[in-house]
């Protein structure tokens, strides 16, 4: 197994879609490290030899931000913007949808399960 920028890579699928097991690389950047690497589209992880993955972990290391140097960077935006006071830091702190989405209905994965409220009468046949 491929260890590439702290994550274990899988070994049995092609190399543009194991190097999108890491934080912070995509499709689109996975395709750009084959192309500057000179490694083919269909070339697999365990057909790699040490030299290439070296290679490949050389210029992700050089090129890109990614696992916990990404994640710290978001982190400190977000904070940044709570500590600002901006709407969308409002939104951050209190758990709630920060892209404009509407939050009448829906918005489950921000707002967490839906609780009940006394005294209101459940919804349903008329």
């Amino acid at each position: 197994m491929a260890r590439i920028a702290g994550v274990n890579i899988p070994t049995q699928k092609r190399v543009v879609i194991a190097l999108q097991y890491i934080h912070g690389i995509g499709p689109h950047f996975a395709q750009q490290i084959c192309e500057k690497v000179g490694i083919g589209a269909e070339r697999r992880v365990n057909e790699l030899t040490d030299q290439e993955v070296l290679v490949i972990r050389e210029a992700i290391d050089r090129d890109y931000l990614v696992e916990g140097d990404l994640r710290r960077e978001v982190a400190t935006n977000i904070k940044r913007l709570m500590d600002l006071g901006s709407y969308r830091g409002l939104r951050h702190r209190k758990g709630l949808p920060v892209r404009g989405q509407r939050t009448h209905t829906n918005a489950r994965t921000r707002k967490g399960p839906a609780r009940a409220i006394a005294g209101k009468k459940p919804a349903g046949k008329k």
